[in-house]
């Protein structure tokens, strides 16, 4: 038996990257996985992918900071699997770097709503299939940039930092439901977003993009970025029986760099 075995559990930003890797490691696991996402083509080839590895998964089209998207992921799920008792928030869009000066209200908005907004409308629409269900696991991915800051970064941060004191919060409130929820706050983490992160923060410090990279791992002990498998393997254990009496908690994945 896997570690999420009779488990149902909802992934948004399933298309690529860590939503990705996380889907199929939690299908690994024994989960039945609504892979949610806006993107027809890249979420569809999540779900196949777990299905021809022999995992059980279905995919949803949606955009999860919409009420009418984020109702449509839960009851999608409902519809395929009779319950969900898992949720790992991991939509969201790393927006751009630039000075707040040059930030715009629209960079604003959509930056906060895709990581934020998507956050609290999903949970709020899984929560009542959760508590039918009698236990829950709430997994928000947020950011180190939500507790240490990034330059030029504020709709991000922000967003991250909201989803940190969103875990907090809703800890407190859904315990007496038997639902643990806890965030994951990663540093850098290898792929095309942190690619553009530091090409943004090249130009506008005017330094060599590999300068830039370097500077992201050198400041971590362990010399070296984390991978989405770090990320997903952490989600699968704070989903599981073993984590049943963590919650509240912002956990860094830093290679070893403080929090």
């Amino acid at each position: 038996m896997g570690l999420l075995t009779e488990r149902v559990a909802i992934i948004t930003g399933a298309s690529k990257g860590i939503g990705r890797v996380m889907s199929q490691m939690f299908a690994r696991e024994g989960a039945r996985v609504i892979c949610a996402a806006r993107s027809e083509a890249l979420v569809n080839e999540t779900a196949t992918l777990i299905k021809d590895a022999g995992g059980d998964a279905v995919a949803v089209v949606a955009d999860a900071s919409t009420e009418d998207g984020a109702r449509a992921v839960a009851d999608a799920g409902i519809r395929a699997f009779g319950r969900i008792d898992t949720l790992v928030n991991n939509a969201g869009d790393g927006g751009p770097t630039r000075p707040v000066q040059d930030y715009t209200i629209d960079d604003w908005f959509y930056t906060v709503n895709s990581c934020l907004t998507s956050a609290y409308l999903c949970t709020r629409f899984t929560v009542p299939a959760m508590i039918a269900s009698g236990r829950g696991a709430i997994v928000n991915i947020a950011s180190m940039a939500g507790r240490r800051g990034l330059a030029y970064r504020v709709g991000y941060c922000a967003a991250k930092g909201g989803q940190i004191g969103m875990t907090n919060g809703l800890a407190l409130e859904l315990g007496r439901h038997n639902i643990t929820v806890n965030a994951i706050a990663p540093g850098a983490v290898e792929g095309d977003r942190i690619d553009r992160v530091i090409k943004g923060q090249a130009d506008l410090r005017g330094v060599d993009i590999e300068r830039m990279r370097q500077s992201f791992v050198d400041r971590s002990p362990l010399r070296r970025m984390s991978t989405a498998e770090d990320i997903a393997s952490l989600a699968v254990f704070l989903c599981s029986d073993h984590a049943r009496n963590i919650s509240g908690q912002c956990i860094p994945v830093t290679a070893g760099e403080p929090a």
